[in-house]
C-alpha cells in the first residue's frame, strides 16, 4: 500500500462497531466553544440593552424623534414631513440614507399647494401652514425672510399622500406622459423660482431609499395573511409524499429509483412545454416584446410574466437542465445499477433505525433557534446607536458634514459663515467604546451565528452516522442492532465529541465568514475601474468556494470515523481521507452517484408540489378558483411552497444521504478488515457481496 495514502485496516476480532469505551475527544476546542457561546450571550444581552428595534418601524425627524409612537409627545403624528423634497434628489441621500432637509413629524399631510409668502399675507391659511413649521413659530413677530432663514418653515406646500408613513408628493401622469402633483405641472418654490412636476419624481424616488422594498414587503406580507393556511397544506403535503416516498423506497428501492429517473425527467419536459405554449401564446401580444432589461426593476413581478423574453428565458434553462440530466444517465447507467444497490441497503438500515426519519426536526429545530438569536441581536446591535446630527449645506462650506448639536447649532459661527448652514439628524452612531467596537459584535454576531450553525450541522451528522455504523456492524440484522441506537449515537457525540464537532464546524466557519467578506468587497468594488483587483477577486472567490466544498466534505467523513472509533477530529479526518483515497474509484462510482439519484427524488417532490400549488394558486384550475386566495402576487405562496417542500424533501433525504456515507464507509473499512473466510466474514449484505462478487464462507448473516 502506497504510504502517501496510508496504511490498510487490520482485521481485529474484538471489533464490533462504534467504540463504547471513548475517551473526550478535542477538549481545548470545546472549552473555546463553550467561552464563545458564554461571550455569545453576554453580546446579546448587551445589545438587548442598548438596541431599539423602534428605529426600523417608526419614521424619525430632524432630531431623531419617532414619529407616531405610542406615549411620546408625537404619538399622534405618525407621518413625516419633508421641508424641501427636491433636496431628497441629491446622491448624499443614497450614500447616508438620509435627505440633507429638514423633517417633521405631522397629523396629516398638506392637500393643497401654497408658499410660504401666501400663508404670510393670508392669516386665514396661517393655521393650516403652522402645523407643517417647527414648534414656536410666530408669524405677528416674523417676517416671511426670517422665517426661512432660521430654517423654521417649508417654503411651499404641496399635494401629498401618506406613503410608508412618509409625506409624498402626489404624482400622477396625464395622456401623454405628462407628470402633474394634483392638476398641476408647474410651482411656485416660494422663493421666486418656477419649479416643473418632474421634478419631483426623482426627488419622491431617493427620498426613502427603502420605500419600493417596502410596498413590496407589505404586499407580500398581505399574501401571507391570506394564504397562509393553504401554504401550510402544501407543506404537509409535501411531507406526506416524501414520507410516502421513503416508505416505498423501503420495501421498492429499484422501481422507485427508475419510476423516479423517469418522472424527473417528464416533470421537467412539461415544464419546457409549459414555456413554449406561454411563449407563443404572448405572440402578438402589445408590449409582449420588451426585453427584461428594457423593463428594469419592477415592483409588480407579474409584468415579468406578461413578456415573451421570461418565458424563453425559462425554457432556455429548462432544456439545458433536461439534457444534462440525461446525458448524465446515459453515461453513468451502468453505476446507478450499482448505486440502487447501496439505496437499497440504506433502505434497510433506516427501515430498523426507523427514529432517524425524525431526527431532522431536532436538527431544524436548533437551527430556528440560532436563527433567531442570530436575527434579534443583529437587529439590536444595528439599533443600539445614537443620534448623530451633521451640517447640511447646499453651497460650498468647509462645515458641510461635520458633526453638530442641535442645541447650540445657532449659537456658534457657522450660521455667520455658511448662512442657509442646518444641523439636521444625519444618522445613528455614537462616540462611546460601546459604538466604537460596534462593528466587532456585529462581525462576532455573524461568526458565532455560522460557528452554532455548523455544529448544529455536525451534530446531527455524528449521531446519524453513529446510529447507521451501529446497523452496518451487527452482525446478525436486526438481532445485534444496539437498542435506541439514535438516543445512543446522540448521547456520546455530545458527552465525548463536543470539541470534535467545534473544531470542525469552527474550520468550516472560518473559510465561510471569509467568502462574506469576499463578497462584500466585491459589491464594494463593482464600480472599480481596476481590471485586475476584479480578477484577482473572483480567482480568490473561487478558491474558497472550492475549499468550503472540500471542507463540508472532509468533515462529513471525518465525523463518521469520529462517530466509529472516537479518535480526535483531525486523526478520523485524515484517516477518512486515507481511506477515500484507497478506494477512489468507489468513491466516484457508488458515493456520488447515489448523492445524484437522491438529488434527482429531492427535485421530483419539488417538482410535483410547486406544479400542483402553481395551477392551485395562479387560479388555472376552475373547479377550485373561487377557492384559491386572491393574491398580489400568486408566486409568494407558490415561492414559499417550492423552498419549503426542498427543505422538507432535504431533510428526509439528508437521513438517506447520512446513511448512505456511512455504510460506504463501513463497506470500505470492511474490504479492508476481512476477506470473507470464516475467520474473517464480511459485515455487508449478500446485495452487496453480489454486486463485488464476493462471498462469506459459511455466510450466517440473515439478510432481510
Amino acid at each position: 500500500m502506497a504510504k502517501n495514502k496510508g496504511e490498510a485496516r487490520k482485521f481485529d476480532p474484538t471489533f464490533k462497531g462504534p467504540i463504547h469505551n471513548r475517551g473526550c475527544t478535542d477538549v481545548f476546542c470545546c472549552i473555546l466553544f463553550i467561552l464563545a457561546i458564554l461571550g455569545y450571550f453576554a453580546v446579546g444581552i448587551l445589545a438587548w440593552s442598548q438596541g431599539d428595534p423602534r428605529k426600523v418601524i417608526y419614521p424619525t425627524d430632524s432630531r431623531g424623534q419617532f414619529c407616531g409612537q405610542a406615549g411620546t409627545p408625537l404619538e399622534k403624528k405618525p407621518l413625516l414631513f419633508y421641508f424641501n423634497i427636491l433636496k431628497c434628489a441629491s446622491p448624499l441621500t443614497l450614500l447616508e440614507f438620509q435627505c440633507p432637509t429638514t423633517q417633521l413629524c405631522v397629523e396629516s399631510c398638506p392637500t393643497k399647494h401654497m408658499t410660504l409668502l401666501k400663508a404670510y399675507l393670508n392669516k386665514g391659511e396661517q393655521e393650516y401652514y403652522k402645523q407643517f413649521c417647527k414648534e414656536g413659530v410666530d408669524f405677528s413677530k416674523m417676517s416671511a425672510p426670517e422665517i426661512l432663514r432660521d430654517g423654521l418653515c417649508p417654503s411651499m406646500l404641496m399635494s401629498s399622500k401618506p406613503f410608508t408613513r412618509r409625506c409624498l408628493p402626489a404624482l400622477s401622469t396625464m395622456k401623454g406622459g405628462v407628470v402633474v402633483v394634483g392638476n398641476e405641472t408647474i410651482f411656485d418654490n416660494g422663493e421666486g423660482e418656477k419649479v416643473n412636476a418632474t421634478d419631483f419624481l426623482d426627488a419622491s424616488k431617493k427620498s426613502n431609499v427603502v420605500v419600493e422594498a417596502r410596498q413590496v414587503a407589505m404586499r407580500i406580507f398581505e399574501d401571507y395573511t391570506v394564504s397562509w393556511y393553504w401554504i401550510l397544506i402544501g407543506l404537509v403535503i409535501a411531507m406526506v409524499v416524501s414520507l410516502i416516498f421513503i416508505v416505498l423506497l423501503r420495501y421498492l428501492a429499484g422501481i422507485m429509483i427508475w419510476v423516479m429517473i423517469v418522472m424527473v425527467i417528464l416533470v421537467i419536459g412539461y415544464g419546457i412545454f409549459h414555456c413554449a405554449m406561454e411563449y407563443r401564446n404572448l405572440r402578438g401580444e402589445p408590449g409582449s416584446d420588451v426585453t427584461i432589461r428594457d423593463l428594469g426593476l419592477q415592483t409588480d413581478f407579474s409584468v415579468y410574466l406578461q413578456i415573451r423574453q421570461t418565458w424563453l428565458a425559462f425554457m432556455i434553462i429548462l432544456s439545458i437542465v433536461e439534457v444534462v440530466v440525461i446525458l448524465l444517465l446515459i453515461f453513468l447507467r451502468k453505476r446507478v445499477l450499482i448505486a440502487i444497490a447501496l439505496i437499497k441497503e440504506a433502505s434497510r438500515a433506516v427501515g430498523h433505525v426507523m427514529s432517524s426519519l425524525f431526527y431532522p426536526l431536532l436538527t431544524f429545530a436548533l437551527l430556528a433557534l440560532v436563527i433567531a438569536y442570530w436575527a434579534i441581536t443583529a437587529v439590536f446591535l444595528s439599533t443600539s446607536n445614537e443620534q448623530v446630527y451633521k451640517v447640511f449645506n447646499t453651497t460650498e462650506c468647509e462645515y458641510s458634514r461635520d458633526t453638530c448639536n442641535p442645541e447650540t447649532f445657532n449659537t456658534t459661527n457657522i450660521t455667520a459663515r455658511c448662512p442657509d448652514a442646518e444641523c439636521l439628524f444625519a444618522f445613528y452612531g455614537g462616540e462611546s467604546y460601546y459604538h466604537k467596537y460596534l462593528i466587532m459584535f456585529q462581525f462576532y454576531n455573524v461568526f458565532l451565528f455560522f460557528w452554532c450553525a455548523n455544529f448544529v450541522t455536525a451534530l446531527g451528522q455524528v449521531t446519524l452516522a453513529g446510529a447507521f455504523a451501529s446497523y452496518y456492524w451487527a452482525f446478525k440484522k436486526p438481532d445485534d442492532i444496539p437498542a435506541n441506537p439514535i438516543c445512543s449515537s446522540l448521547g456520546r457525540a455530545l458527552r465525548y465529541h463536543t470539541g470534535s464537532l467545534a473544531f470542525g464546524s469552527l474550520i468550516l466557519s472560518l473559510v465561510q465568514v471569509i467568502r462574506v467578506l469576499l463578497e462584500y468587497l466585491d459589491q464594494k468594488l463593482k464600480a472599480a475601474q481596476n481590471r485586475f483587483a476584479k480578477f484577482l477577486l473572483s480567482c480568490l472567490k473561487c478558491c474558497f468556494w472550492c475549499l468550503e466544498k472540500f471542507i463540508k466534505f472532509l468533515n462529513r467523513n471525518a465525523y463518521i470515523m469520529v462517530a466509529i472509533y472516537g479518535k480526535s477530529f483531525c486523526t478520523s479526518a485524515r484517516d477518512a481521507f486515507f481511506l477515500l483515497m484507497r478506494n477512489i474509484i468507489r468513491v466516484a462510482v457508488l458515493d456520488k452517484v447515489t448523492d445524484f439519484l437522491l438529488f434527482l427524488g429531492k427535485l421530483l417532490i419539488v417538482g410535483i408540489v410547486g406544479i400542483c400549488s402553481f395551477f392551485f394558486f395562479s387560479g388555472r384550475i376552475k373547479a377550485v378558483e373561487q377557492t384559491a386566495p386572491s393574491l398580489n402576487y400568486y408566486w409568494v405562496p407558490i415561492l414559499t411552497v417550492v423552498v419549503g417542500s426542498y427543505l422538507i424533501a432535504h431533510g428526509f433525504f439528508s437521513v438517506y444521504a447520512m446513511c448512505v456515507d456511512t455504510l460506504f464507509l463501513c463497506f470500505l473499512e470492511d474490504l479492508e478488515r476481512n476477506d470473507g473466510t470464516a475467520e474473517r466474514p464480511y459485515f455487508m449484505s449478500q446485495n452487496l457481496l453480489a454486486i463485488l462478487k464476493k462471498s462469506n464462507e459459511d455466510q450466517a448473516k440473515t439478510v432481510d
